[in-house]
């Protein structure tokens, strides 16, 4: 999966947290935030502190991996997340 701006990085968070059938405030107290915090990374703001992002992967379950291979050889290219999916998903809710 390559999330190339922080509104990938937002639909990401966003896809997971719901999957998990999480509300924003839960999420916000797992990580130690405010709500407002996860609408703005949700939404994609692009100055996000760095720690919380990787404490808001980390409370969703989301592997940050910065290996430069596509594939492992466990095979956890099947348990990416499908980034287009999301995004597209994301844009017909818009419309």
């Amino acid at each position: 999966m390559l999330i190339r701006t922080p509104a990938d990085l937002g639909a990401v968070i966003r896809d997971r947290r719901k999957r998990l059938k999480l509300d924003q405030l839960t999420l916000a107290k797992r990580i130690g935030v405010s709500r407002q915090w996860v609408i703005d990374i949700e939404h994609g703001h692009p100055r996000a502190e760095l720690a919380l992002v990787l404490r808001a992967l980390d409370a969703l379950g989301i592997p940050l991996d910065a290996s430069d291979e596509t594939t492992t050889s466990r095979g956890s290219a099947k348990s990416a997340v499908d980034i287009n999916a999301i995004l597209t998903k994301a844009k017909k809710g818009k419309a």
